[in-house]
């Protein structure tokens, strides 16, 4: 959900028409869900199933995955960009599920 490019991609996933999200979409969620399951922070028992741990997968594929084409771009999104936005909202997410559970995912 935080990495979701538009409303309609959000809408798209909520209704289950995962098949008709993009493949840049599809192709970015495998990404992150290889980086969840297979970096070594990932797999370390404090962060493996843990809501850290989510939140965990989506910074860290942010920082350390996802291509930004340079330097500079890389630290405008994260500081000010689309990166930045999509970290607070995974964190604004897992804190509302550590709040009130999955009825904060709706």
């Amino acid at each position: 959900m935080a990495l979701a490019p538009s409303k309609e991609a959000l809408d798209k996933i909520f209704s289950g028409k995962q098949e008709e999200l993009s493949t840049h979409f599809n192709k970015k969620i495998d990404a992150v869900l290889a980086y969840a399951f297979n970096n070594p922070s990932q797999i370390d028992p404090t962060t493996n199933g843990t809501l850290y741990g989510c939140y965990n997968a989506v910074t860290g594929y942010l920082q350390n995955v996802h291509d930004y084409g340079s330097g500079e771009n890389k630290l405008k999104s994260l500081m000010w960009g689309i990166s930045q936005q999509q970290t607070q909202t995974a964190f604004d997410l897992c804190n509302g599920f550590a709040q009130v559970g999955a009825a904060a995912l709706n």
